[in-house]
């Protein structure tokens, strides 16, 4: 290191739980501070050649000036790679969790094969570029010591394991239940949830209902559970059993429903094939004239415009609130490699909020990156009507939101409107209505030009605008 300097303002609020180990970010830059212990661990993993065969952040060790954040004082830092848009496991879908997972077991086995170990087993060690899993905490592993458990096991169960087992097997959403308690599910509350037929599928027994058991058991006797697991000569080879039965079990879940509210929307649609064509070349065109480093497309569906915005763009977040229509994507797009499209499960109008130790563990969207464009193509009737958001303070969110943006006003006369408006006693949204969207939009946008997609001119039309100062 070139010096220190004092200031801990750049700390990340949700790495402080190791002590060997702590994000600092700098400059754009994202810093690990190490121990002493964690140096020592870090260089045994490098020599281990895992970060050169495995999903692992890029990393490497630099001179840097720092806080002194660690007590006992920073021995090293490390350089990460950064990752374009940080997520979290309850905006993910059931095939992305369901990768987290196993790319979190591959760690563990091959890191344990060569005499390392994870400290802990959290989704919220891994991110994503585009569809790719990667494991970004180098800071977990360390040396294994002979006779010790795998202590992530009861972790690795509640935050990955029973979110997909619920949703596998009873066709529960996992994303509330995360997003509810950043602990997880617990093994009590598991072994509740699962019926009596359940309780019979395989890994169920071994997984939910004995540990439940021994948890319940010796919830006060954590140390002399150790203890005696040391003289009983409890072995690594132990631990890569429970490891390899865990990978066969998570790989052989499923969750695919045959449809959901949006999953046909797509090949459904009420534009006709010159319509969608005009719309996807205006977004295009659009895309191209902004030059976005970053893009949101909020309803995103079945991902058409986020591919066309990820030609021009470095990077798109592809957001909506149907976790089947959102999961479809992933697979899509993990199974072609795709990279600059990152999918997630996010209804706009209840966001991911802020959560953890001071609302400051995991950040709510904007936090994360605010988007050069956003995409609201065929959105504001689902917020406005179904989601009772006025149209005014939906622009105002948009204003604050984005560098500029493509929004689709469908009018009221639209079949899709008036299915939602159907829904609503007569009169509860005066405020849906083509001029007084237009009105707010010129009062908080400069309008850069838009284009009518029906034939009549009054069923959709798209706008591309500038927040005003």
């Amino acid at each position: 290191m070139t010096g220190v300097i004092s200031s801990t303002s750049g700390l990340e609020p949700g790495s402080f739980r190791d002590p060997d180990s702590r994000i600092f970010t700098a400059s754009g830059r994202v810093l690990r501070l190490l121990s002493e212990r964690g140096l020592a661990d870090w260089r045994a993993l490098t020599a281990s050649g895992l970060l050169d065969e495995l999903p692992v952040i890029g990393t490497r060790e630099v001179e840097a000036d720092v806080p002194e954040a660690l007590h006992g004082g920073v021995a090293a830092v490390l350089e990460h790679d950064v990752i374009p848009f940080v997520s979290y496991p309850y905006e993910w879908t059931f095939a992305m969790l369901r990768d987290a997972a196993l790319l979190q077991l591959q760690l563990l086995r091959r890191g344990i094969e060569k005499g390392l170990i994870l400290k802990d087993s959290t989704p919220y060690n891994v991110q994503f570029r585009g569809a790719e899993p990667v494991f970004i905490d180098v800071g977990s592993f360390e040396q294994l010591r002979e006779g010790e458990p795998w202590a992530g096991y009861r972790q690795f169960c509640m935050l990955f394991l029973y979110p997909l087992l619920l949703q596998a097997w009873k066709d529960v959403p996992f994303q509330p239940w995360l997003r509810g308690s950043l602990e997880g599910i617990s093994p009590h509350d598991a072994r509740a949830l699962l019926s009596a037929r359940d309780l019979l599928r395989r890994g169920a027994m071994s997984h939910v209902v004995l540990h439940n058991r021994l948890e319940s058991r010796h919830e006060d006797e954590d140390a002399d559970m150790k203890r005696e697991l040391r003289k009983a000569g409890f072995k690594k080879e132990l631990i890569l059993a429970n490891i390899r039965g865990l990978e066969r079990l998570i790989a052989r879940l499923r969750w695919e429903p045959d449809r959901s509210t949006w999953s046909e929307y797509g090949p459904h649609t009420t534009y006709t094939a010159d319509d969608a064509e005009r719309k996807a070349r205006f977004v295009a065109d659009a895309v191209a004239e902004e030059r976005p480093n970053l893009v949101w497309d909020i309803g995103a569906n079945e991902g058409r415009h986020s591919r066309i915005a990820a030609e021009h763009a470095e990077y798109v977040v592809a957001m909506d609130a149907d976790s089947l229509v959102v999961d479809r994507l992933y697979r899509a797009l993990r199974d072609e490699g795709e990279s600059r499209i990152l999918p997630l499960t996010v209804n706009i109008v209840d966001p991911p909020p802020a959560l953890g130790w001071r609302g400051l563990e995991r950040r709510p969207l904007l936090d994360r990156g605010r988007p050069d464009l956003t995409l609201a193509l065929a959105l504001i009737h689902h917020v406005s009507i179904a989601g009772n958001v006025p149209v005014a303070e939906f622009l105002d969110w948009l204003h604050g939101a984005t560098r500029s943006l493509v929004i689709e006003f469908v009018s009221p006369e639209d079949p899709m409107a008036r299915r939602l408006l159907a829904r609503k006693r007569p009169g509860n949204h005066p405020d849906y209505r083509a001029d007084w969207f237009e009105q707010c939009l010129n009062e908080r946008f400069d309008v850069v030009r838009s284009e009518p997609l029906s034939r009549e001119g009054t069923a959709r039309t798209l706008y591309l605008a500038r927040p005003k100062s």
